[in-house]
């Protein structure tokens, strides 16, 4: 009798040291980058340097930074995202147009995106009055690019959404051929002469340099600088038309602000001024107009910076 007493004791022994060994695993579910559980997480750093915890494959995503949305879909989770502004994406984005409309890309609508109650929100410069506002709503990465060194922090920033999302060797790969485009492009752009990068908005005038929101150009792409003291701003460094006719770039890069944002473009024919004309760039045609829509509404993503490189490489072609 004893015997099988003890028996049956060893089996209920065994039975809830079983038990005891699926319950540790569960604990672990909710732990860092540790399980496949929809309740995993992964901390990671944002573009200021601080942690943020955020679920790892989110299913709810807004999106506010135009730059992380095509780097989403490149990397092929778009149906992620449930909302956007979707009153200002940039043409190459338009398939997005259909999720739910989140607010002006300047001012987030607050109401609706609590309605939405996404897994994250991605945020860049744009909206980062609204970071501890919309962290009040869901984990918020704040990411954006850093005009100092433009490349690096894209890639920073592709690599922390891939690690999200666990398309870390598709982000690389992709990373590498965009390397590989740019150092082609960097070749190229040593025998370009000076260029000049402007921002034209209703006929007025802004030169952007180094380090600048369009400095990717001189820091990354290579292109020598036809000035080398134009102001670092976010708004550039207001200019005249005789300012291009004396610093006489062998190459105009042209971003027309207004048509970017749906207005009358009518008086920003920066070609066609006379000053321009008889500059090194306006006599052989390297007066370049660039994809309005990706450089000012985007920037900083997979598609956009290969965007970025074929729209530039107009100019040694």
């Amino acid at each position: 009798m004893k015997k099988v007493l003890y028996t049956v004791l060893a089996v209920v022994a065994l039975t809830l040291s079983a038990c005891g060994s699926a319950g540790s695993a569960t604990k672990d579910s909710g732990t860092s980058n540790t399980s496949s559980s929809e309740n995993a997480t992964v901390t990671v750093k944002d573009s200021e340097g601080t942690e943020v915890k955020v679920p790892t494959k989110p299913k709810k995503v807004v999106v506010f930074d135009n730059g992380s949305l095509d780097t989403l879909d490149a990397l092929g989770v778009g149906d992620a995202v449930i909302g956007a502004p979707t009153e200002n994406l940039p043409e190459y984005l338009a398939s997005y147009s259909d999720v739910e409309n989140a607010g002006g890309i300047k001012e987030p609508d607050l109401e609706k995106i609590n309605e939405l109650q996404p897994d994250l929100i991605v945020i860049s410069g744009r909206q980062s009055d609204f970071k501890e506002e919309l962290s009040a709503i869901a984990p918020t990465l704040y990411l954006a690019v850093d005009g100092a060194k433009p490349w690096e922090s894209t890639k920073e920033n592709i690599n922390t959404l891939a690690t999200i999302f666990g398309k870390e060797k598709k982000a690389q790969d992709q990373i590498a051929d965009l390397e590989t485009q740019i150092a082609d492009l960097k070749t190229k752009a040593a025998d370009a002469g000076k260029a000049l990068v402007v921002l034209v908005n209703e006929g007025q005038l802004s030169a952007f340099g180094a380090g600048s929101r369009f400095g990717i150009i001189h820091d990354t792409f290579g292109f020598a600088k036809a000035d080398e003291q134009i102001e670092a701003s976010t708004h550039g460094q207001s200019v005249s038309y005789e300012y291009v006719l004396e610093k006489n770039p062998d190459v105009l890069f042209v971003i027309d602000r207004t048509k970017a944002i749906g207005g009358d473009d009518s008086k920003n024919q920066v070609a066609e001024n006379e000053l321009v004309k008889e500059t090194n760039a306006g006599k052989n045609g390297k007066v370049i107009s660039l994809q309005p829509d990706v450089w000012y509404l985007s920037g900083g993503g997979l598609e956009s910076v290969e965007a970025m490189i074929e729209d530039v490489a107009q100019a040694v072609e």
